[in-house]
């Protein structure tokens, strides 16, 4: 229960970073978890929610932060690529379906604590999974990530573009469906975007419910 503790704080802290106005990473609510929705499993059993499969969210689309609510309020979270099946499997999906763009749980560290010498330089060291808080591979590394070859201005993803022309800074991660004709591949985004979602079950949230109420089926 420790750690489901340690990692409800360790992402509130990452939401309040990115979003100073008072909106905050919200809770799980155990009536949500009790009756999510489910629309695929992969193979190891765990479930993911499509927002645009979802009647209730049809023509939704949210900015990074309203996307984890809605899925951390059911005790789930954004999606993580993790492996590159998985990663695999979700852009299949989106080509399959149609579906230009999704939020994941990607994220670049910009709060405190993000000057950690392991993480510098933040802009190739610093970018991970906040569902799992599990870093990803340097963005240097192109063979162990699926950051996009190009995107708005030509040049490699993440390339913060949007903060270049003046704008808000590309601090979270989307998956593109052939948006500037380049694949279906990693970009860099400003996180305030509205975008379909996909969410993915998560472990320590689900405990966490489990563990007090524990007369609720989740």
């Amino acid at each position: 229960m420790r750690l489901c503790l340690t990692v409800l704080a360790a992402v509130f802290c990452i939401a309040s970073a990115q979003f100073p106005n008072g909106r905050i990473l919200e809770p799980p609510i155990p009536h949500h978890c009790s009756q999510r929705v489910i629309h695929e499993r992969t193979p190891d059993g765990k479930g993911y929610l499509m927002s645009w499969r979802e009647p209730s969210l049809q023509g939704v689309e949210e900015d990074w932060l309203g996307a984890r609510n809605y899925c951390r309020q059911r005790c789930m979270d954004l999606i993580s690529l993790e492996t590159s099946a998985e990663n695999e499997w979700i852009k299949q999906k989106l080509v399959n379906e149609n579906v230009k763009y999704i939020w994941t749980s990607g994220r670049l560290c910009d709060f405190k604590g993000c000057d950690r010498p392991d993480l510098q330089p933040v802009s190739v060291n610093g970018w991970f999974w906040t569902a799992t808080l599990q870093k990803l591979a340097p963005t240097t590394q192109r063979d162990q990530n699926d950051w996009s070859p190009s995107g708005g201005i030509n040049q490699p993803q993440p390339d913060n573009r949007e903060a270049q022309q003046g704008g808000a800074s590309e601090n979270c991660l989307a998956v593109l469906n052939q948006f500037y004709n380049d694949g279906v591949n990693w970009h860099d985004v400003a996180c305030h975007h509205r975008k379909p979602f996909v969410c993915e079950e998560n472990e320590d949230l689900l405990k966490y419910v489990r563990y007090h109420n524990p007369n609720l089926r989740i």
